[in-house]
């Protein structure tokens, strides 16, 4: 089949790529002059294991063609995706749509033949009828069916989660509409199970739930975390009982900082503010959003403690800055506000990222990126091991640091607090 992509940001970018490895001929617009350029060098604008191979396999066949011709692209291509950015507005909760709308008002204007046009931004309930009423003349003449297909990719193991989804989820009524996506989707679909044909507002909704439910597990963890600091009890041991139960699953009850990257934060707002316009009161949303609020404020105290408040000229490292593993997402990352606090009081702050510096600490005095851990690490007082990545699972503290006294806050409970006793290494980690 033969597919356009609109915006060649994190979902279109990755599902375009992995799309065209499956035999079908993909065009990725996206007017950002730069980074088509960068594109067709075959050179990846952001960090995904495994993207930048497959990227060169395809352009090579020539079934990846990246552009900045809009129109050539839609015309030559049968399911037009719509993936650019929908994010929070400044001045409320809700998503910003103007994008969004913009690629829908471009659409009118080009479709000329039938096109199925497909949904893939995250998008509140209703979006896919206001898509519609703009293309209405194209609908009424039966050149156009709008579809909701809601992605699920984690950063970091997008192709992976692409490959062998959890599910495919299909939000039409057009009986024509779903057959070609079904068919379209037939490679990865092993189970039946797997693809879900509903309605177009249902699709809608089942991506915001997913990351609401998703966020509030983590939140819940995480306060549970605070009550096992309190009562000499192992988060690591209650999230393992926990997740033993089949009907609750062990996964995202892990506690750690705040959660944050390019989808929970801002569907969490948007989805609370789309149920406020249709007076509903999700209570227990509102309460994740808050509680993960409140984390960032926590853990940061929770350095000062550490440190008996004196940070005046202490040296801090970050070990990981990202929101996460194999990822270069620095959006809403809890390092962020934690830095800039710390910044602000006094100390040097160092950090290591296996994914390079960051734009975000630039412009920070007494703020530095180091390219490898040891130097990040030498005679710092406090090391704050703040995002998984393998890099620190296996460190030598005492070799890196090569100072007496320092101190070890682990925010991922990656290592062991009896084995960092043993070690005589003064070591904090959550919940534990």
């Amino acid at each position: 089949m033969k597919l356009c992509m609109i915006g060649t940001g994190y979902v279109g970018l990755v599902s375009g790529v992995c799309f065209s490895d499956l035999g079908n001929t993909v065009y990725c617009v996206d007017k950002d002059k730069k980074k088509i350029e960068l594109l067709n060098k075959c050179k990846v604008p952001i960090y995904e294991p495994g993207l930048e191979e497959l990227i060169k396999k395809n352009f090579k066949q020539k079934r990846l063609i990246f552009t900045t011709d809009f129109k050539s692209a839609v015309e030559k291509a049968d399911i037009i995706f719509i993936c650019v950015g929908t994010p929070t507005n400044k001045n409320s909760n809700s998503a910003n749509l103007n994008y969004v709308f913009q690629v829908a008002n471009q659409l009118k204007k080009n479709i000329k033949k039938y096109k199925i046009v497909v949904t893939k931004s995250t998008v509140p309930v209703t979006t896919g009828d206001k898509i519609e009423k703009i293309l209405v003349k194209q609908k009424n003449k039966k050149l156009v069916d709008v579809v909701s297909n809601p992605e699920f990719l984690r950063e970091g193991e997008a192709i992976r989660d692409f490959v062998y989804p959890d599910r495919v989820v299909i939000g039409t009524n057009s009986k024509k509409a779903n057959r070609i996506l079904k068919n379209l989707y037939l490679p990865i679909i092993k189970k039946s199970s797997r693809y879900l044909h509903t309605s177009r507002r249902g699709a809608e909704l089942i991506k915001y739930a997913s990351n609401a439910f998703l966020a509030t597990k983590i939140s819940f963890i995480n306060e549970l975390a605070n009550l096992c600091e309190q009562t000499n009890v192992d988060i690591k041991d209650i999230s393992s009982g926990m997740g033993l139960d089949q009907r609750i699953g062990d996964r995202f009850l892990r506690a750690g900082p705040a959660y944050g990257g390019s989808c929970f934060p801002k569907d969490t707002r948007a989805l609370i503010d789309t149920a406020n316009k249709y007076k509903v009161d999700l209570s227990i949303i509102k309460s994740t959003v808050k509680s993960n609020n409140l984390r960032k404020i926590k853990l940061t105290k929770k350095i000062e403690k550490i440190l008996n408040k004196k940070l005046k000229g202490k040296k801090i490292t970050f070990l990981g800055v990202t929101f996460k593993p194999n990822t270069d997402d620095m959006r809403e990352a809890a390092s962020i506000p934690m830095i800039k606090y710390l910044n602000k009081k006094g100390c040097e702050v160092r950090y290591h990222d296996p994914s390079g510096e960051k734009k975000e600490f630039r412009n920070l005095k007494n703020v530095k990126y180091f390219k490898d851990i040891s130097a990040a690490c030498l005679k710092t007082d406090l090391i704050i091991l703040h995002t998984e990545w393998n890099d620190f699972k296996l460190l030598n503290f005492k070799k890196l640091i090569k100072k007496k006294n320092f101190i070890v806050y682990d925010l991922r409970n990656i290592y062991s607090p009896t084995k960092m006793r043993e070690m005589k290494i003064k070591y904090f980690a959550v919940g534990r």
